[in-house]
């Protein structure tokens, strides 16, 4: 009977304790009992969707750094301020060219005003030779161009030679211990990358946008006559044009060109030309004074789905040929209007503008192999490419 009596006190000892532990837990730590009712949940739920693929899991610290300075302190020096200036006419008034006016006043007030215009925008130095490679519709038409270094320095800026169908120019300055980008790699690019914009927009001085590469391979802008833009939403202002795009590790990989914008200012949709297609640019124009291209006298359109079944075709491979300029290279090598070219040198060509960089690339004189589709038959054909006319928007 004692020890029944014992067994039942130590019971109810215990059980107090507990309602007691519980109470306390309950009033004085309730997140304990909330953190316990989220791992059940969490367990319940991964159970019960059991076919949800999930990540492994990952004990490496995050892959992105905390900043960017080192890539900016990288580039930044290399990144320069343009500055321009024309001289402008402009007529005062059109009641001073009036024939009674003159009558009675003559030639004694002058119809016509000379003013200087200004304007800025951005530049890379590419080399510690003094090249500053820009967008081409930042200096047009300048009678002086002065460039002025991160470091405080400015030089007066001579123009190498320009580029008008991509876009591009090439300066040089004189100075000493230049500093010069490190030039990246534009095909490895991949949507999502960092991408950071240095310029000067608007005039108040260097300034840096962060982003990322929000699409590759942009065309049909109606910007260039060559088109292949890298998309960013890295912020491009007035006055980024000509400035750097860089990737994290500080190294070139566009020249900022344009941005759509319904404001004029950066709305997240700006466009830099790629470092790939600009250094090629920039050595023909510094080795020749100017840019030599491939030309077959074709204008190119892509192949639709509807296009395909109304010349019989199974699939959307080529390019249509929709015209054809007399007497050029095409022309002679028996291309006709109608014509799916297919292949270029052996390379399989989806749209016009990967067929229209293929011939540009050409070298005038050479003779490259066309293979195609004619009413339904296949053809193969050579077409020697000539230098490509200064007058040739919108032919190829």
């Amino acid at each position: 009977m004692a020890i029944r009596k014992l067994f039942s006190f130590l019971l109810q000892t215990i059980t107090a304790g507990l309602a007691v532990a519980f109470l306390y837990i309950l009033v004085m730590q309730p997140e304990l009992l909330r953190n316990r009712s989220s791992v059940v949940e969490v367990r319940e739920t991964t159970a019960s969707t059991a076919a949800v693929q999930s990540a492994p899991a990952d004990t490496r610290a995050s892959s992105g750094p905390v900043s960017y300075a080192e890539a900016v302190e990288k580039a930044a020096p290399a990144v320069v301020n343009i500055h321009t200036a024309k001289v402008i006419t402009r007529r005062v008034h059109p009641l001073l060219e009036d024939p009674i006016f003159k009558h009675f006043f003559g030639e004694r007030f002058s119809n016509t005003r000379k003013e200087i215009q200004t304007s800025l925008g951005s530049g890379v130095l590419i080399s510690t030779q003094g090249y500053v490679l820009t967008n081409n519709h930042v200096i047009d038409g300048a009678d002086e161009i002065q460039i002025l270094l991160a470091d405080g320095r400015s030089a007066r800026a001579t123009v190498v030679g320009v580029d008008t169908e991509t876009d591009l120019a090439v300066l040089r300055i004189s100075q000493d211990k230049l500093p010069s980008v490190v030039i990246g790699n534009s095909s490895n690019l991949r949507v999502g990358d960092v991408s950071l914009a240095i310029g000067n927009p608007f005039g108040v001085g260097q300034t840096v946008t962060f982003g990322i590469v929000s699409a590759t391979g942009r065309d049909q802008l109606g910007i260039n006559t060559y088109e292949d833009f890298i998309q960013t939403d890295a912020a491009i202002n007035p006055g980024n044009s000509g400035g750097a795009l860089i990737n994290a590790h500080g190294e070139l990989i566009g020249i900022n060109t344009a941005i759509y914008s319904r404001s004029g200012g950066s709305q997240g949709i700006g466009f830099a030309i790629p470092v790939n297609l600009a250094k090629e640019v920039m050595k023909q124009i510094i080795e020749q004074g100017h840019v030599v291209r491939g030309w077959l006298g074709i204008e190119a359109q892509d192949m639709t789905a509807e296009l395909a079944e109304s010349f019989t075709l199974g699939n959307t491979n080529g390019v249509l040929i929709a015209g054809v300029l007399r007497d050029g290279p095409a022309d002679k090598a028996g291309i006709l209007p109608g014509d799916v070219i297919t292949s270029i040198e052996d390379t399989a060509v989806s749209d016009a503008r990967q067929a229209m960089n293929i011939i540009s690339k050409q070298q005038p004189d050479t003779v490259i192999r066309l293979n195609g589709v004619r009413q339904g038959k296949r053809f193969r054909t050579q077409a020697q490419v000539i230098q490509r006319p200064t007058a040739a928007a919108g032919l190829e």
